[in-house]
């Protein structure tokens, strides 16, 4: 079976939950969103807002990207041929419903209009961009690689991308040294340690989105998604054995996370931290899960954590439960 398909595994879980929390100020965000009739399932389907709650410019590379509708398909290792072609099967059936929806609105639906796919990864084949037509354009950045235009498709190639602030969202998705610098470079944003920590998890309502200034949200929000992406590796052991360098650089944004929760708050920060790993996995914070809260509070960040990550709703219930 080609392409992939919807699962649990830890670097689906940081991409899928990276571009909801950096999109949702711009538009409707949907993930994991079933092809019908095929066990496929698109990444993240965006559709901006006409009028956006921020100002788009200030996200660089992704700004530009999200002025669209778009599907965005991360991927950890270079796309096969057999995942292109996955993707742009994808790709046909959002546009065949942009088409319908047109249709009976009984108009004409524009080429602007037309959903755009942007495959992200941390490099491309030079055999993928022979059979595609891939290529520079000069109105748009360096590894932006775009197909034949009949397909409205292009591979974001972290690799190739200039080391810029416009780029550095995506080089977060590259390998070893682009993806040590682009860390580096979320490290070293400025820090307000005047504002309450965590005041824009990851679902949070657009207001508390507002309420801090961008260079701050890109930090907290990427060392919190970095964070929760090492403690799943190591509660599933999904790592590649020759991908040594992601564990150590995980390991440097997990350690500076704890270092910010300690600095900003602890219960808050923990508190915030848990509802965002609950929102991830569950879908919903009701009552039954709030609930449980203050008992995963009573223990270490380093215990409840892969608890959080690994234990079904029910175990999570049953075992906090007992604890109130």
């Amino acid at each position: 079976m080609t392409g992939k398909q919807m699962t649990k595994n830890p670097f689906d879980q940081f991409s899928k939950q990276f571009f909801e929390a950096f999109l949702t100020p711009l538009g409707n965000v949907r993930t994991s969103f079933e092809v019908p009739g095929e066990s496929r399932f698109i990444d993240i389907l965006f559709v901006p807002f006409p009028q956006p709650n921020i100002n788009p410019e200030e996200l660089g590379l992704l700004s530009r990207i999200a002025a669209k509708p778009c599907l965005l398909e991360p991927y950890r290792k270079a796309p096969t041929l057999d995942e292109v072609c996955s993707c742009l099967q994808k790709w046909l059936f959002v546009r065949a419903n942009f088409q319908r929806q047109a249709n009976r609105e009984n108009r004409l639906l524009r080429e602007d209009e037309l959903p755009e796919l942007w495959i992200i990864a941390p490099t491309v084949s030079k055999n993928i961009l022979n059979k595609f037509g891939g290529s520079l354009r000069s109105d748009w950045l360096d590894g932006i690689y775009f197909f034949v235009d009949g397909l409205r498709t292009a591979v974001i190639a972290a690799d190739k991308l200039p080391a810029t602030p416009e780029t550095l969202l995506f080089r977060i998705f590259g390998k070893k040294e682009v993806q040590q610098q682009a860390v580096s470079e979320i490290l070293a944003l400025p820090l307000d340690d005047n504002l309450a920590f965590q005041n824009y998890p990851i679902h949070s309502p657009v207001s508390e989105i507002l309420a801090l200034p961008l260079d701050d949200n890109r930090r907290s929000i990427t060392l919190e998604l970095l964070s929760i992406w090492k403690v799943s590796i190591d509660v599933t052991g999904e790592v590649d054995t020759q991908d040594e360098e992601l564990a150590m650089i995980l390991s440097q944004a997990y350690e500076e996370w704890k270092q910010e929760t300690e600095r900003r708050g602890m219960e808050q920060g923990q508190r915030l931290s848990i509802e965002n790993v609950l929102k991830a996995r569950f879908g919903e914070l009701d009552k039954q899960l709030v609930q449980i809260i203050p008992s995963v509070l009573t223990l270490p960040i380093e215990e409840y954590t892969p608890l959080l990550l690994q234990l079904s709703r029910e175990e999570l219930l049953a075992r906090f439960r007992t604890q109130n």
